[in-house]
């Protein structure tokens, strides 16, 4: 059996979704090493892997893309963080491999200097990507904009001219420094942001189609599994059975990023409504908020238990929490706030698995309205959730590292 290395950013909503696929590799007999954000490798060595935290350097380099007013800043602000920590992964993805030696690598999408490390590495690897990829294609809109997909001659020039406004965000800012330190490991320069996404000998994208814009120039070494949950506790709280009304789960970033009016919006929204509200604020305090009567706020709590009586989930726009409520046909209602988010929030209003409400127009009322418009579209969401489960999840994305481990 292989020892295999999985390499993260500091960053949960990329961590978790990788356990399930840890889980079963270590299932069928492989031993799995990891290095992750600090504050998760006691929890990771629970579920019996070797884990060690990423350099601490690395995640001293937050996140301040919500600082930014409008999405291709926030985007340029994103970029900078991953092309800093790029420089410190290198030799820390080094070290791990000296240390290990491994037979196989999986590194997290964000961490560039890792995957320029494994590429150099020369032996089998591959790469994970947690949200919607951020690559051009013919049958996509250009990624950043939340856009729909286009309709029409009208909708393609669309495309045609706003393609470069982001592609070249992302280019401009990413590929100088990052072919830098490519040069520096003897590796070719890469030509495009899209070439980010074709070097891994194997991408898994954690989606599925339809809920993933569905394409037909798909690259070769892509492979979409369907999103793979996981739940760091998966008790549920002993108030949820006293709990007698449809449910509602209002979600929020574990990455600060300012989006607190959500709470305080949905709060007030549904406070006269005959529902009971369950809110997780993973990066802010519980105690800032003012909770009604038909509410609870909880620094976090396990979401799946919630999911499994919910009757709608109102998310930031996280992949993570989104897909998990689609995965068990919850609908919901995505109030984006930046990053991916505008393109989740596309994808559930396309998908006809939920509704959409821009974060600049988010009132109580509207809101609430979006809420009840999303809680009509339950058959949408049942739709995504049997595309998942068909897609395979952990066990799919085992057998395609299985396959690269025997060639």
């Amino acid at each position: 059996m292989a020892r295999i290395l999985a390499y993260t950013s500091p960053a949960r909503g990329h961590l978790f979704p990788l356990i399930p696929i840890l889980q079963e590799l270590q299932s069928r007999g492989h031993q799995i090493f990891i290095r992750t954000l600090s504050t998760e490798v006691m929890r990771t060595r629970t579920l019996g892997f070797d884990a060690k935290s990423i350099d601490a350097r690395i995640e001293s380099i937050g996140l301040l893309d919500w600082k930014e007013s409008n999405p291709r800043a926030a985007l340029s602000s994103s970029v900078a963080t991953f092309v800093k920590r790029s420089a410190i992964e290198v030799p820390d993805l080094r070290s791990a491999i000296d240390e290990v030696h491994p037979d196989f690598l999986i590194v997290d999408t964000n961490t560039w200097g890792a995957q320029a490390v494994a590429e150099k590495w020369g032996n089998s690897w591959a790469s994970f990507c947690p949200y919607p990829i951020p690559l051009s294609s013919n049958d996509a809109p250009p990624f950043g904009f939340g856009l729909p997909p286009a309709r029409g001659p009208l909708g393609h020039l669309r495309d045609k001219l706003l393609s470069p406004l982001m592609v070249g965000t992302i280019e401009r800012t990413t590929l100088p420094p990052y072919n830098s330190i490519r040069k520096s490991l003897g590796l070719a320069e890469l030509a495009t942001a899209d070439d980010l996404f074709f070097t891994p000998p194997l991408l898994l994208v954690l989606t599925a189609e339809p809920f993933e814009y569905p394409r037909s120039d798909w690259p070769p070494n892509i492979t979409l599994v369907g999103p793979c949950d996981w739940d760091p506790d998966l008790e549920e709280p002993e108030w949820l059975s006293r709990v007698d009304r449809p449910i509602v789960l209002v979600t929020t970033s574990s990455e600060y990023q300012a989006d607190e009016t959500l709470v305080r919006t949905a709060l007030k929204a549904l406070e006269s409504e005959d529902l009971f509200v369950v809110v997780t604020v993973p990066s802010t305090d519980p105690k800032h908020f003012e909770v009604p009567a038909n509410a609870r706020v909880e620094k976090f709590i396990s979401h799946g238990a919630i999911l499994n009586r919910a009757a709608c989930a109102i998310t930031h726009g996280g992949m993570g929490a989104t897909q998990k409520a689609l995965a068990r046909g919850v609908p919901v209602c995505v109030v984006p706030f930046g990053r991916d988010q505008f393109e989740v929030a596309r994808r559930v209003e396309v998908s006809g698995a939920g509704s959409r409400l821009p974060a600049k127009r988010l009132t109580p009322e509207r809101l609430r309205a979006k809420v009840y418009e999303a809680m009509g579209r339950t058959e949408g969401a049942r739709k995504i959730a049997d595309a998942f489960s068909t897609a395979g999840g952990p066990v799919a994305a085992s057998d395609a590292i299985e396959r690269m481990l025997r060639n």
